[in-house]
């Protein structure tokens, strides 16, 4: 909820979403704050999980990994238990990057990076159709990407 955040702390989240190797200075200068308080606004946003953690998004194409697989998957069964283990295994596997839990005629989305789509082939068939309970996988190469970003609209 962004209504305990105010302008200030929204626009350190904006810059910080854009650039989070920006310095405390930088980000002081831009919203218009001395770095103290800036810092203590930018403190009190990771000790309250607004931010969760800063990384460097890296080109998947510049590290070989150049295919891009939407799959959805269906279970055999439906019970808590089936899906607890079914996401335990998932997270396991490091070339799935997303997995979300659907309500509708699939259970799981995920989105999976591969070298290629022999590669791709390969992780389906030793791995990804391989997890328990597993009864079905359409998977959906991606041709291209048109939009993709990790920064949220902060209102």
């Amino acid at each position: 909820m962004t209504e305990g955040l105010d302008r200030y702390e929204k626009r350190i989240l904006a810059l910080l979403q854009e650039d989070a190797s920006l310095s405390t200075s930088a980000i002081a200068d831009k919203v218009g704050l001395s770095p103290s308080p800036c810092w203590r606004r930018i403190d009190r946003l990771e000790r309250e999980g607004f931010i969760k953690r800063r990384v460097a998004l890296v080109d998947r194409h510049k590290v070989g990994l150049n295919a891009q697989i939407f799959a959805q998957i269906k279970l055999n069964a439906h019970g808590r238990a089936n899906l607890d283990q079914f996401a335990e295994a998932i997270r396991s596997l490091p070339e799935v990057l997303e997995c979300y839990v659907l309500m509708g005629s699939v259970d799981f989305l995920i989105r999976v990076v591969a070298p290629d789509i022999e590669a791709y082939e390969r992780f389906f068939f030793d791995r990804l159709s391989q997890l328990p309970g597993v009864q079905e996988v359409n998977s959906t190469v991606a041709l291209s990407e048109i939009k993709a970003t990790t920064a949220l609209p902060i209102p």
